[in-house]
Formats: structure tokens, C-alpha cells, sequence
């Protein structure tokens, strides 16, 4: 299966309106992609590479961040920029990944992005809150390998 088939039309644009959502909590960027494979490396290695491609270390404040996932090798990572991991603890990212990798586990690849990027706005928003003169400094939607 292809990266473009992975979702349906649908799923699709419930996964970019999370994202309009979400952003609108935070100033922090949230991106998805998706790709068949990591092409042999550990998933949090291939999405600080496919982070650095999409040129999201870009950002004013340097608060973007991937959601990354490989469906043929069941493999996925949340992959936050500097900003973001110089200012929340560690572990920050936990209880996303537990309740994204629970949907996964029941094949819910859409449902469980969705519950991630939608928690990674709440949470992100104490520490990048949403101001009235911020821009969309990144794409919403789905980038494909």
C-alpha cells in the first residue's frame, strides 16, 4: 500500500482539521507524516530526519513538532523541536504516545493521531500559548514518503 492510500479522504481531513484545531491552542506547529518503512533506522532517528527535510526547524520559536509513523513497520515517534524540549520535563510526551499507541493497536491509525495531535495542543498551549498576532508557520497537511 502507498503512503497516499494509507488514509481515506476522510480520515485525512479529520487528521488536518485536528491539527487547525489544536493549533489554535498553541503557537507550537504540529506536522504529520507518513511512510510505509524508516528505511531501516529507529523511528525516532527517521523522524528527526524527516523533520530537519520539511525544514520544520524553521520556526520562530522553535516549537514545531512531528508526529511520525511508519505503518508497515508498526512504528511511530512524537519528535518535538528544541524550544519545546528545553522548556517541558521529562517525559513530556508519555501519555501521548500511551494513548496514541493504544488506538494503534486496534488498527485506529486516524483515531489515535488524532487523540495525539489533539492532546499535544492541550498540553502545549501552558508552554506556547496561542497568541493573537501568530501565524501558521507550517503546512497542516500530511506529508508522505
Amino acid at each position: 500500500m502507498k503512503a497516499e492510500e494509507f488514509f481515506s479522504k476522510s480520515e485525512e481531513e479529520q487528521i488536518v482539521a485536528a491539527i487547525k484545531a489544536a493549533e489554535k491552542n498553541t503557537s507550537g506547529e504540529i506536522r504529520v507524516h507518513i511512510e510505509a518503512s524508516s528505511k531501516e533506522k529507529d523511528p525516532l532517528e527517521r523522524a528527526v530526519q524527516v523533520f530537519q527535510e520539511l525544514e520544520m526547524h524553521q520556526t520562530e520559536a522553535r516549537n514545531g513538532v512531528l508526529f511520525y509513523l511508519a505503518y508497515e513497520d508498526h512504528a511511530f515517534s512524537i519528535f518535538g523541536d528544541q524550544g519545546i524540549n528545553q522548556k517541558v520535563p521529562v517525559g513530556f510526551w508519555d501519555s501521548t504516545r500511551d494513548q496514541m499507541q493504544t488506538a494503534f493497536k486496534k488498527l485506529a491509525f486516524a483515531e489515535g493521531l488524532i487523540a495525539g495531535i489533539t492532546e499535544a495542543g492541550e498540553v502545549l498551549k501552558a508552554y506556547f500559548p496561542y497568541q493573537s498576532d501568530d501565524q501558521n508557520e507550517l503546512d497542516d497537511s500530511i506529508s508522505k514518503g
